[in-house]
Formats: structure tokens, sequence, C-alpha cells
């Protein structure tokens, strides 16, 4: 007879909890430094917007693929060996972009997919470790952990543009921070605690066996509040910049000001936002949380002065802060079933990132970008009439 697997208790959680920041930071600081370079990339191979397009396509191929996988990967491997292998991965892959688009633009792809890929796998194993701390503190702290991956990708972005602006060659930038991803993220997951018992499969199920968690209501119902919080999000981060240089006719530098804002209420939001969970619970908070971003959305949108903008976009930041992580923890509430129902969840939030842009992109060839941003209202309020699926599990599994 096997021995259960541990479960992590409270006395020995403060290592989990700075390995657990370090994953989400170090993931941020990855994908953030890649984004940075994509200019000199687009340069340097001749893209046309089109093009570029569909080669950043890769990314969300390889994220989706892995996201389907993922639960399988996790429940059997655990979150640390699995955050270990994507992390390496990720350094070849971001290695390998670095050095590829100097060849062409199908090494830039295959790169790019594999990058992907380990983000998918990366971003399931460590919210299923978030959701093991978590409920050893017995109090929320999954959206401070997105917040960490906030700071991560704010830090990723200002060290790009400093590099940007000092002419550092692409290829030196990608490889030392993959290099330090990579040597960091492997270093600070070896203090992750267990995650828990996970549900053994019958013998012969495999994959079969996790994707009948696609048959679930209520993780269905938490896919598609990840969703519609997921669009709020990724929305936001495409296109206020966009929106306000084009719709308020301000100079670029007060767009990326105002997404500055926007991702700084986001982290906000995110920091301070465990305290309202605990007291007041999920459910509440969340559709409070959709109603400020809502308000925020349409001050943004229909604003009669750019600082009315401004306004906008930090509500509309603070308002979309909780949805992901909230929906991470409702995923994870069973810990035998958490790693499976994460990947579900993740797989439908990140059909926003993927329908998102070309949405709003398709919208604002007919009605300006800033009035195509309403879409994002619609997708609040989807998330405000399901938001009753996050309620926490009555009972743990036996």
């Amino acid at each position: 007879m096997t021995a259960a697997p541990e479960t992590a208790t409270h006395t020995d959680l403060r290592p989990a909890t700075r390995a657990t920041y370090a994953a989400f930071i170090w993931s941020g600081v990855a994908i953030a430094s890649w984004a940075s370079r994509i200019p000199q990339v687009r340069d340097a191979l001749h893209l046309a917007p089109s093009r570029l397009g569909l080669v950043l396509l890769a990314i969300a191929g390889g994220s989706i693929t892995s996201l389907v996988a993922s639960g399988a990967i996790v429940a059997r491997f655990g979150s640390r060996r699995t955050v270990t292998v994507m992390a390496t991965l990720m350094t070849a892959a971001l290695i390998g972009a670095a050095f590829g688009y100097r060849l062409g633009v199908a090494p830039v792809v295959l790169a790019l997919f594999a990058f992907g890929f380990a983000n998918g796998a990366w971003d399931v194993a460590m919210n299923v470790q978030g959701a093991a701390v978590e409920r050893g503190l017995g109090r929320s702290i999954m959206p401070r952990f997105h917040a960490g991956y906030s700071v991560g990708t704010v830090a990723g972005a200002l060290l790009g543009a400093a590099m940007v602006a000092a002419h550092v060659p692409v290829t030196l930038h990608l490889t030392v921070i993959a290099l330090l991803v990579g040597a960091s993220t492997v270093t600070a997951v070896r203090n992750f605690a267990p995650d828990g018992p996970a549900e053994q499969p019958a013998p012969g199920g495999g994959l079969r066996h996790t994707l009948r968690f696609w048959r679930e209501p209520r993780t269905l119902l938490v896919g598609v509040f990840v969703l519609a919080f997921a669009f709020a999000e990724g929305t936001g981060i495409d296109w206020i910049g966009i929106a306000v240089i084009d719709g308020y006719q301000a100079p670029a530098a007060v767009g990326t000001l105002a997404f500055a804002v926007f991702l700084a209420a986001m982290t906000a939001g995110r920091w301070f936002g465990p305290v309202l969970l605990d007291r007041y619970g999920r459910v509440p908070v969340v559709r409070a949380m959709a109603v400020v971003g809502l308000a925020g959305l349409l001050l943004f949108v229909f604003g009669p002065a750019t600082a009315v903008a401004f306004a906008g976009a930090l509500l509309w930041g603070i308002g979309a802060s909780l949805g992901f992580p909230v929906g991470m923890s409702a995923a994870s509430d069973d810990p035998a079933v958490a790693a499976p129902r994460v990947s579900v969840v993740a797989s439908i939030g990140y059909c926003a990132f993927l329908s998102g842009p070309p949405l709003i992109g398709f919208l604002g060839d007919h009605v300006t970008v800033v009035r195509a941003l309403t879409a994002v209202a619609v997708l609040l309020a989807l998330a405000t009439a399901v938001a009753g699926a996050v309620r926490p599990l009555p009972t743990a599994r036996d």
C-alpha cells in the first residue's frame, strides 16, 4: 500500500510562497522581454503586419496545444517538475528565437511554438501550486501571485525599452534574459510545496480521463467567467494605447502612459484584492469588480477628454484585475482534480487572447477602435451573470 501524497501545511509554506511568486514573476519577465523586441525582429525579417500576425500566432498555437495536455502532464509529474521542464524549454525557445530571426521566418515560428507550449504548461502548473499554497494558508493569495506576474511583465517591458534605447542587439538581450529566467526559475521551484493528493485515472485512462472534465457544467462556467475577464484584460493591454492616440488624438507618449496606468491598476487590484475576497467572498467581490470595470470602460470610450479616459483606464484595470486569478482558485478548489480543471479553465480563458485582437481590429475598421472597445461591456455583463460558478465548493473530495 502506497502512502498518500503529502499535502502542504501552514508552517512550511513561506518557502513555497516565495517560490510561487518567483514562478509568476519570471514568467512575466520572459514574455514581456520577447514582446519588447518584436519590432526589431519584424524589421529584420521585413514582415508586413499580416505576416507578423501569422508568425505571432505560433505562440498562441503552442499555448493552446500545451493547455489541452497540461492537465494530464501536471497531474502525472506535479507542478514542480512541470515548471522545471517548461522553464528549461522556454529558455531554449527564447534563445532559438534570438538567433533564429537572423536566419529567416521558419526558425522563429518553430521557436515561438515551443515558447508558447512551455508557457501554457508553466501557466497551469504554477496556478496549481498557487492554489495549493492558498489552501494551506487558509486565505486568498492567488491574486497576489498574479500581481507578481504583472510586476514581471512591467519589469521585462521596461528593461526591453532600455535595451532598445541603448541599441543592445536582440540576440544578446534575449539570450541573457533566457538564461536568467531559466536558472532563476529552476532554482526557485525546488521549494514548491506538494500539490496535494491527485486523483489517479483508471488504467489506460490517460488523456481520455482528463477530457471528462470538459463535460462538467461548473468547470465550463468557470472557464466562461475567466474568458470574459481575460477578454477585458487582454483587450485593455492590446488596445488602450492605440485607442488614446487615435480616439483622443493624443501624442504617442500619452497613449503609452494610459497603458501604464491600466497595468498599474491591474497590479494594485491583484495585490489588495485578497483582503476583499477574504472579507466578502468571491462572488460579491468579482461582481462588484465587473461593475467597476464596466464603469471604467464607459468612461474610457465615451469620455469628453483625455483626462477622463485616463480615469476610465484606471477603473477598467482595477475592475479586470481579479477575474483570472479567482477563476484559477475556483478551478482548484478540489486538490484531487485541480490540474485537469485548471487546464480546462485556462484553455477556455486563453481563447480570449486569440479572439480579442482580431475582433477589436475588425470592429475598429468600421466604428473606430475606441468605439469597438464597447464589445468588452458585453463580456463583463456575461461575467456578472455566471459569477456564481466561482463560489467555493462546499467540501473537498474525499
